[in-house]
């Protein structure tokens, strides 16, 4: 069995920084206990942004500076951080098409039987790997851990949930 857990963006500025809220403070012991429990590889994603981001398009449409490569908000969570394995997968938007593409070709030595997607924000980023994921291994089981993950409001992440959902994305332990 070949399982593989991404870790999406928990990086300092989506938790308690200048993105941060509450929702994602509190499901950082629920992805550290995921990662330290997981029985696969772990992967990181890393949202990557230059000094010029306010004049960048996705800057235009959300203008708050955030995980400016370098600095403390784009440093992964210390208690995610020090359980890390393998390099970053950094990214400048969204989704990750590097994500989709390493995967495949893992997948084409060994098939993966599932890939399961935490952290934030699961109506813009989680979201937006778990649909590039499905795309590029159509065949693979994609799951988003509902309580391992935050959006932006709690609206929006029932709405991303509910979406997936109907992208045959397996939804597990999801709120009531």
């Amino acid at each position: 069995m070949n399982n593989v857990l991404v870790v999406i963006d928990m990086q300092n500025d989506f938790i308690d920084g200048s993105l941060g809220s509450k929702e994602a403070v509190a499901i950082v012991p629920n992805v550290v206990e995921k990662v330290k429990n997981f029985n696969g590889m772990v992967l990181y994603t890393r949202d990557t942004h230059l000094d010029n981001y306010l004049h960048t398009l996705e800057g235009t449409y959300l203008p708050v500076s955030h995980c400016i490569k370098g600095s403390h908000g784009w440093q992964i969570h210390e208690q995610l951080e020090c359980l890390r394995i393998t390099s970053p997968i950094d990214k400048n938007g969204f989704g990750s098409i590097q994500l989709g593409e390493y995967l495949k070709d893992i997948n084409k030595k060994t098939p993966i039987t599932s890939i399961t997607l935490v952290g934030v924000c699961t109506d813009i980023c989680v979201i937006s790997n778990a649909m590039i994921l499905k795309a590029f291994l159509p065949e693979t089981n994609i799951i988003v851990d509902a309580s391992c993950c935050a959006g932006v409001t709690k609206e929006t992440h029932k709405n991303a949930l509910l979406a997936m959902k109907q992208c045959q994305i397996i939804i597990e332990n999801e709120e009531a």
